[in-house]
């Protein structure tokens, strides 16, 4: 069988291919499955998406027609997926519900301390030989407040990276996490969170209940001189909120790894054409933000654990196995 993976990375290529070798010809393509790409589907049985892939019912609705049965996405979310359609149109949907919390909280953490250290702006003036200090104070995290909305594995991760920097641990989600609090993290209120925090990480899945988790009421809590990180999913925030916040002069620094409105935007090459999104090009012109390209999650070691599910998502399908990646069929109760 030949399985066609779209949004392939030049670097995911070599992996993907070695881990299906011997088992299946894999067709790697560097375009993003989309409306227009959908097309290029027809006849492949099996298909690989990333996690800006457009699987909503236009797309779902020609990939079924074109045959394809099985779609095997290389993220842990979601929400990019119309799954109540997929499941009329009798196809399966896997995707790799966990890999290395690691990457993504220490990526977490390396947005945190460069807006903290204005390693951005040191850097760009060294290269100008341009040796000053002048504008890049930081402070010390030691005996200062974190908060993490959402303490799953993730969270887990940056809360033990938190803890051994020596700070006050908040946390807020739908149930506790035995490990964050014997770290000695006190669960509060998002309220008291917000207001409490200098640093806030967010770690929570985006669905219907966290769209705009931190909208512009949210944002009025934090303190003036907080920290804001987000590399979990872009719409947990209302990006135009943020912006009249940080206009108003408000956060020592916010470090984006995700945005609302990424999607035809981040993984490809703009640098010639720009953006006609108004709300991206103010965001990145602040001196305190930082944003990156969806990028925490890549790492080798992630990485190579999301394309082995895939593989794996891919052989119980053609064997009728079911494991606790499939989103569609749903698993009936009983």
């Amino acid at each position: 069988m030949e399985i066609l993976a779209f949004g392939v990375q030049s670097d995911e290529k070599p992996l993907i291919e070695r881990a299906f070798a011997g088992q299946h010809e894999v067709r790697c393509l560097d375009v993003f499955l989309n409306k227009d790409t959908a097309p290029i589907a027809a006849g492949y049985e099996v298909i690989s998406t990333s996690v800006n892939a457009d699987l909503g019912a236009r797309v779902l609705q020609t990939l079924a027609a074109g045959g394809t049965q099985m779609i095997a996405q290389r993220s842990t979310g979601f929400n990019n997926i119309d799954l109540d359609v997929a499941e009329r149109l009798a196809l399966r949907v896997a995707r790799v519900s966990s890999y290395s919390p690691y990457s993504v909280a220490e990526f977490a953490w390396t947005l945190a301390m460069a807006v903290n250290r204005r390693i951005i702006r040191a850097a760009s003036r060294t290269r100008d030989f341009d040796f000053r200090l002048d504008g890049l104070l930081g402070r010390d995290m030691r005996g200062r407040t974190a908060g993490v909305i959402g303490t799953g594995k993730i969270g887990e991760a940056f809360t033990r990276i938190a803890h051994g920097f020596g700070m006050r641990l908040l946390g807020w989600d739908v149930a506790e996490n035995p490990a964050c609090v014997g770290l000695g993290m006190t669960y509060v209120p998002k309220d008291q969170l917000l207001a409490e925090a200098d640093l806030i990480s967010l770690h929570v899945p985006l669905l219907p209940a966290t769209h705009h988790l931190i909208d512009a009421a949210a944002l009025a809590r934090m303190k003036n001189d907080a920290i804001l990180v987000n590399s979990s999913r872009g719409g947990l925030i209302d990006s135009t909120a943020l912006v009249a916040e940080l206009r108003a002069g408000r956060f020592l620094g916010v470090g984006l790894d995700v945005y609302e409105a990424e999607a035809g935007l981040f993984f490809l090459d703009k640098s010639l054409e720009g953006t006609d999104d108004d709300t991206l090009a103010r965001l990145v012109t602040f001196p305190n933000v930082i944003v990156t390209s969806h990028q925490a999650y890549y790492t080798e070691e992630a990485v190579g654990q999301i394309i082995d599910a895939t593989v794996r998502n891919v052989a119980d399908y053609l064997a009728g196995h079911r494991s606790e990646n499939v989103l569609v069929p749903a698993l009936t109760a009983g």
